[in-house]
């Protein structure tokens, strides 16, 4: 008799209009890969708290950003943890799984992250500058985000749903991704205004030993994570974003070795995340 295989609901919105991309190249190839190991279907976040009961655990990918079906993602989230079900990225991320908060976290604690204010009170906190970036705490994909001008970030910034950070003209954006905690790839985007015409890119010791310190800070021991980060005009790296619910993980920018090498790495995790998980099938 065969074994019985686990069963993982792929929670995707295959349909999401991202620029530049296209979520359901990424999520087609990684499910045609994982069914190696388990049994699989994909399904609509929406869908996912009528769904997940039928499956010994849930892998959350490209499902957008929740701003677009907060109501659903909150009922997942409170339905997940009230029946145990088991998810992938665990719901225990303090980066944007949580929202922005962790930017302000990371602020007060002296990481090197791009300064940020929560409050209109806080403005004189953040260095001087000529235009500022309002975001929603909740955003994501830069949904909501507006640059404006110094004599008008007050008027935003005094709701309580938005961050205020100092426009940053910086050189380049990279991204680290990173398996649990075992780094796996780099991509950066040489031009500022093509943030996803993206390019391998080679890290130095410092870059990598950047990246760690929010890997490290987030504590989530199985899950795929993605740290973007700008280069400032003085060379240093900061942190833009801290990507631990559904990171965007561009592999139609690697080449096959690399992109073999992702497929396997998030294969092991999966199976030591189920073996480790209580009432899973591994």
């Amino acid at each position: 008799m065969p074994s019985v295989r686990p069963r993982i609901l792929y929670v995707t919105d295959l349909a999401y209009p991202a620029r530049g991309r296209r979520y359901c190249d990424e999520d087609i190839f990684l499910t045609s890969r994982l069914r190696a190991d388990v049994d699989l279907a994909l399904c609509h976040p929406r869908d996912a708290v009528a769904l997940m009961g039928g499956f010994d655990a849930v892998v959350v990918r490209n499902s957008g950003p929740v701003l677009g079906y907060l109501d659903a993602y909150e009922a997942f989230r409170a339905h997940a943890v009230a029946t145990g079900t088991p998810v992938y990225n665990p719901l225990t991320g303090r980066g944007d799984m949580a929202g922005k908060q962790y930017l302000l976290d990371l602020t007060e604690a002296g990481f090197p992250v791009i300064p940020t204010v929560g409050r209109a009170e806080d403005l004189h906190r953040l260095p001087r500058a000529e235009l500022y970036v309002v975001k929603p705490r909740l955003g994501a994909d830069s949904h909501g985000l507006r640059v404006v001008p110094a004599g008008e970030v007050t008027a935003p910034a005094d709701g309580d749903d938005v961050l205020v950070q100092p426009y940053v003209d910086f050189a380049y954006e990279v991204s680290f991704y990173f398996v649990d905690h075992s780094f796996q790839y780099a991509l950066h985007a040489p031009d500022p205004a093509r943030r996803w015409r993206l390019e391998p890119y080679r890290p130095a010791a410092d870059d990598l030993n950047f990246a760690r310190r929010f890997i490290e800070w987030n504590t989530l021991d199985h899950g795929i994570q993605r740290v973007d980060a700008c280069r400032a005009p003085g060379g240093e790296l900061l942190l833009v974003e801290l990507e631990d619910l559904n990171p965007y993980l561009s592999l139609d920018a690697l080449d096959d070795a690399r992109r073999d090498a992702f497929v396997a790495a998030m294969s092991a995790s999966l199976r030591d995340f189920l073996r480790e998980t209580p009432g899973t099938r591994s």
